[in-house]
């Protein structure tokens, strides 16, 4: 096995980004063709362009990623996934990435903690941790122009992981079977106990330790009684605070409403209704009628209750 985890016949994914330094690229591409020999066994594809790479499931045993010295390169849960796909089951993926200590405001740059558990679910498995240094003053340049992040707190981190044995979103049918071993008469044999406990028998009926319960029993004088109809009726909108019955009234407070219409005085608009027709209005229900003392009940026709 060779510098980076890679073997002769290999085929190897390098991805770089905006931050790599060009020769340090291309001395890299070099080092990592002479390992795995001159058959276009290296690829080298951006960050950014990797989903439209259009490279089958599958094809890489071995992907560096961010590991061109210098580089700052971020990965996204996208780039991860699309990493995860192109790797073969059981390939390797080696990537560094500059991470901070704690979380802040920057969220383009991971934690050192949620690397690991960024890798683990785009697919990865046996993620580990290799390498953690503190950047160059150039790799901290870096970091400020290409991410935009001033802190003090950054980390170098290589990580590496694999994916598993198969291929991701892959499914096998599990072989379970169901059917009861047969017996020695070639019929599915029966355990007598469990057998016992659910069966019951004419005999059981009568055993004296079996109660059987009276469903009249079950009842007292106060299930018996009927329920007074009142205590049936929801309550109505009257008392839930409402003055308006509705279209479908079922509680009474229509009709309640309706009676109380035809028992109420009908309001006088002027106050002078009851000094005679003098003083009455054109549309006054007591027209006709004798004058009468302020206050007195007056009793009118139900074609006369309207406002006067």
């Amino acid at each position: 096995m060779g510098e980076y985890g890679v073997a002769p016949g290999q085929r190897v994914a390098i991805i770089w980004d905006s931050s790599s330094p060009v020769e340090a690229l291309k001395d890299l591409v070099d080092k990592i063709q002479a390992l795995v020999g001159a058959d276009n066994r290296v690829s080298v594809e951006n960050v950014n362009q990797l989903a439209q790479s259009a490279h089958r499931e599958s094809s890489f045993d071995v992907i560096l990623s961010g590991v061109v010295p210098g580089s700052t390169a971020q990965h996204s849960a996208e780039v991860l996934a699309e990493i995860a796909r192109i790797l073969k089951p059981g390939g390797r993926v080696l990537l560094k990435e500059p991470v901070v200590t704690e979380s802040g405001n920057n969220s383009r740059i991971k934690t050192a903690a949620k690397l690991p558990t960024a890798l683990t679910l785009s697919g990865l498995v046996e993620v580990k941790e290799l390498q953690k240094d503190v950047l160059t003053p150039e790799e901290a340049q870096s970091v400020r122009e290409h991410l935009g992040y001033q802190g003090n707190d950054l980390l170098l981190v290589q990580i590496e992981g694999r994916k598993p044995n198969f291929e991701v979103g892959s499914s096998s049918q599990l072989k379970l079977s169901f059917a009861k071993k047969p017996g020695p008469s070639g019929k599915p044999s029966v355990d007598p106990a469990t057998a016992k406990l659910w069966t019951i028998s004419a005999n059981d009926m009568n055993d004296e330790e079996m109660d059987l319960l009276d469903s009249d029993e079950l009842l007292d004088s106060e299930d018996l009684k009927k329920p007074d109809p009142s205590s049936l009726r929801a309550s109505s909108c009257k008392e839930m605070g409402k003055k308006k019955a509705c279209k479908n009234c079922t509680c009474g407070l229509a009709e309640e409403l309706e009676q109380e219409k035809k028992s109420s005085q009908p309001k006088s608009a002027c106050g002078n209704c009851y000094l005679g027709d003098a003083f009455r209005c054109a549309s006054c229900p007591y027209l006709g009628m004798p004058a009468f003392k302020p206050g007195e009940k007056i009793l009118l026709k139900e074609n006369q209750l309207h406002d006067a």
